[in-house]
């Protein structure tokens, strides 16, 4: 029998959970779109917390926190766009639940506003971009003080981001990004009210002799008076730590990180300072999440690893996407999924004799009416590209319970980014389709390109100036590979991708027709030229730089550009687009259908009114599930599932 779409949507989500005051605050679907909820710590009946009519964005896609409960000051902030047009406005909410009021009042209105942090006082940083131009600004504000106590640190072209702060408040860390790995480091002093550079050569001064040092700083902590803790890739191309005197910037140090439990080589994700010398680290081992408390030796600069937080036992082969640390009870949220179990929110208590802390659960999520024992976990599937490179990647294929015959249509499936990477999370909107469309007879073969994060800095900036260039040879390449499996009918393949991952669809759908039986793109850049000046302002800088400039470099981008091939596109297509999306904005994929539906192409156009860069509604995301692998199963014919069990 044909599974139900909506079983795999009974699974909701559960994301961002904050422990204090033996409560979690969390965010989910529950109500059928992303909202705010709490519930007690030992587990209790979600008590949502906004109105109904208000949907807050997917975590993932902001650059900053999507709420902080402040217990002290009885009030949560919570930051809130419309539909998905990223616009986010930090909101003030009562602790019990409210409507949300404007923190600023109109101070920001039609500008992205993104909560870096946010202090248990209410001292926080705020990361903005104006939308009007091409500047992104950063802020202090203090909850207790008349009007917040807002106060701009500065403004820049390629960044000011505020990744730290001592704890008088006198003294910021400023980071300025050009490409990944490429920053400078800035020092902003009240005493000043200007910044100093500490490490890097700004973009200005450059003279293109000497290269410019690649040291990929990230956030930073003040130990003492005179040093600095910091993010770094300036010694290891997974990143660790390094160590730096303000009163010797030019002399930068690595910290070693003992103690750590995982093997083969971990991507370093970042680290947190829970309090004192304790320090929280992060590590993705080819997607899989791995955690660990530690204590930081300033005399050595020493990281020592004390207890491990998740990667093994019930944490273990899967992704914690939030964990917050809770200093009173010493103890963590954590929100962790895998590929085939959906959000769970769980507490880490004390850890015990191996340094390991167990996990209990909170919620009990699952899919209804569907077998656990049909959801896959996947297999590797990592193959060599063109070039020798490694390409990590994995195959789901269906349940032999479910009965199909014959060698499986296969769905290439392409994450966006390019900086980013398909990992067994459920909570993120591609995991529930891949299982849904195994479920329907499909293969789903999904590889990490380069370009992509969690395999090294190295990686992941071959992608830079070069779309559409060697990652596109890398999916030729898996294709090839997929030709070698029996079990797989390569003559019947669906290429489909998200953002990026729709651009290279696209690319691969108009310079690979061969290859294709039908192909998807979800919000993918069409014509890149005409793509990167409908960008928001302060967005084009970066993409200037790691793409290319649509004036200087416009035959470059043309060269580039799906729009150049697709003329030649045999497959059938399917268009989806948010309304409210601005990052590929509407008008990108209406060129797109009208331009290719002009030409005689078959194009089925699907547009979500109430939806931008992503699909979060489950009403929404029901539909869009059902649309893809219907339109995949018309072209590709998996054939029927006997009994499901």
């Amino acid at each position: 029998m044909t599974p139900r779409v909506d079983y795999l949507m009974s699974a909701t989500l559960f994301l961002s959970p904050q422990l204090t005051d033996d409560r979690i605050y969390f965010i989910s679907d529950l109500s059928g779109r992303l909202s705010l909820w709490a519930m007690d710590a030992g587990g209790s009946v979600p008590e949502r917390l906004l109105p109904a009519d208000v949907a807050m964005m997917t975590p993932e896609l902001l650059g900053g926190e999507s709420f902080v409960a402040l217990p002290g000051l009885g009030k949560i902030i919570v930051m809130l766009d419309k539909n998905g047009d990223e616009n986010m406005q930090p909101c003030v909410v009562p602790l019990s639940g409210g409507d949300p009021e404007p923190l600023f009042g109109d101070r920001f209105t039609g500008q992205q506003v993104n909560l870096v942090a946010l202090d248990p006082d209410g001292r926080g940083r705020l990361f903005v971009d104006p939308r009007t131009r091409p500047e992104l600004e950063a802020y202090e504000f203090d909850l207790t003080k008349p009007g917040a106590g807002l106060n701009l640190l500065g403004s820049s072209k390629y960044g000011y981001f505020p990744s730290g702060r001592d704890e008088p408040g006198d003294r910021f860390l400023i980071v300025d990004q050009y490409l990944p790995r490429d920053t400078t480091l800035w020092l902003w002093e009240r005493a000043t009210g200007q910044r100093r550079l500490l490490r890097g050569t700004p973009i200005e001064d450059r003279t293109g002799v000497e290269p410019p040092l690649r040291e990929g700083m990230g956030n930073g902590w003040f130990v003492g008076d005179d040093g600095l803790l910091v993010e770094s890739f300036a010694f290891d191309d997974l990143g660790g730590l390094a160590w730096l005197s303000l009163a010797a910037p030019d002399q930068l140090s690595p910290v070693e990180i003992t103690g750590l439990r995982h093997s083969g080589r971990g991507e370093f994700t970042g680290a947190r300072h829970l309090a004192g010398d304790r320090y929280a680290l992060s590590y993705n081992v080819d997607g899989v999440s791995w955690g660990y408390g530690a204590r930081f030796d300033a005399a050595s600069r020493r990281m020592t690893v004390e207890d491990v937080l998740f990667g093994v036992g019930a944490l273990g082969n899967g992704v914690v996407s939030h964990f917050h640390y809770d200093e009173d009870t010493d103890r963590y949220a954590v929100a962790y999924s895998s590929a085939a179990t959906p959000a769970q929110l769980a507490t880490l208590g004390a850890p015990d004799s191996t340094g390991v802390r167990t996990a209990t659960f909170v919620t009990r999520n699952r899919v209804v009416g569907v077998d656990p024992g049909m959801l896959g976990a996947g297999e590797d599937a990592s193959f060599t590209s063109h070039d020798g490179l490694r390409v990590s990647a994995r195959l789901y294929l269906p349940s032999d319970r479910l009965g199909y015959v014959g060698p499986r249509p296969v769905v290439y499936y392409i994450h966006g980014g390019p900086q980013g990477q398909e990992r067994p999370d459920f909570t993120w909107f591609s995991m529930p389709l891949i299982q849904y469309l195994t479920l329907r007879g499909f293969a789903v073969f999904v590889p990490n390109a380069r370009g992509s994060t969690g395999y090294g800095q190295d990686y992941m900036s071959r992608v830079d100036r070069d779309w559409g260039g060697q990652d596109r040879l890398d999916h030729v390449a898996g294709v090839a590979q997929l030709r070698k499996d029996s079990r797989l009918d390569a003559d019947r393949i669906g290429v489909m991708g998200r953002s990026y991952g729709g651009f290279m669809t696209l690319t691969l759908a108009g310079r690979h027709p061969e290859l294709w039986s039908a192909a998807i793109d979800m919000f993918g850049p069409y014509d890149l030229p005409v793509w990167v000046t409908r960008l928001p302002e302060a967005w084009q800088t970066y993409f200037h730089l790691a793409l290319g400039h649509p004036d200087r470099d416009r035959d470059e981008l043309v060269a580039r550009s799906p729009r150049t091939y697709l003329h030649d596109l045999a497959c059938p297509m399917m268009v989806i687009q948010g309304a409210n999306d601005p990052r590929v904005t509407k008008a990108d994929s209406d060129d797109l259908v009208e331009e290719l539906r002009g030409k005689g192409k078959q194009i089925d156009y699907l547009v979500f009114e109430d939806e931008g860069h992503d699909v979060t509604k489950t009403v929404n995301k029901v539909r869009c599930y059902e649309a893809i692998t219907n339109f995949m199963a018309a072209q590709l014919h998996p054939g029927e599932a006997g009994e499901m069990g």
